[in-house]
């Protein structure tokens, strides 16, 4: 066991229960002309993390640590698409439109892939999720369970929905869950700083937090 410092208090990280979990760091809410971008959102908040996660990817690569990737997409048919959710955001390009990328958050469209920078490797996971949460609808439970992984560290977007989601719901399976501070995002910083303080708040209610330098010293020693 190492211990990562972090808040609230230092992270006792064990290696052989370790994986990074990288959510949703997809074309479609990073680049110009994507879905993100279509909200309204200023994209280059989210650009500006892919090397701090890069360097974690790495990091995790070299510990000979599992790295776990989530896309959030859906069905070419929709089917697993609710009404509830496609009538939210733009009303005039929602989920399942032709976008500039191919249709928005469908799975196998070129908008929906993982930014080239972030791509995984041959035979890293690859969860694709219906939902915010990571757990929802997937088989993400069954590999962490096959792989016996008890603790996690996220890293992704945005802070505050599909990362905080997941956290959560790992949270109350029983995993400890570390958020890196320098490699996930927001759309709005604000929405940022209440996730973190949200997560860490009375004794690590959800999880602990670190910051990438910290967490890659630890794991390079393990």
């Amino acid at each position: 066991m190492v211990e990562i410092k972090a808040e609230p208090f230092a992270f006792p990280a064990k290696h052989d229960r370790l994986a990074l979990i990288v959510i949703d760091m997809q074309r479609d809410f990073a680049e110009p002309g994507g879905f993100g971008a279509s909200l309204g959102n200023d994209v280059s908040r989210i650009t500006r993390i892919v090397p701090d996660v890069k360097r974690l990817i790495q990091g995790f690569r070299n510990a000979g640590l599992p790295v776990i990737h989530t896309m959030e997409c859906h069905r070419s048919d929709l089917s697993d698409l609710p009404p509830a959710k496609r009538d939210r955001g733009n009303p005039t390009l929602r989920i399942g439109d032709e976008g500039p990328m191919g249709r928005i958050l469908i799975s196998g469209e070129p908008g929906t892939a993982i930014l080239p920078e972030l791509a995984p490797l041959k035979g890293e996971v690859v969860i694709e999720k219906p939902g915010k949460g990571a757990f929802y609808a997937t088989e993400l439970g069954d590999v962490l369970q096959r792989k016996g992984i008890r603790q996690l560290v996220f890293a992704g977007v945005t802070t505050e929905v599909c990362v905080q989601t997941t956290m959560r719901e790992a949270n109350d399976r029983g995993y400890e869950c570390l958020l890196a501070e320098e490699a996930t995002e927001s759309y709005f910083p604000e929405f940022k700083a209440a996730a973190i303080a949200m997560i860490r708040a009375q004794g690590a209610i959800i999880g602990w937090t670190a910051h990438v330098d910290d967490i890659l010293e630890s794991i390079a020693h393990a």
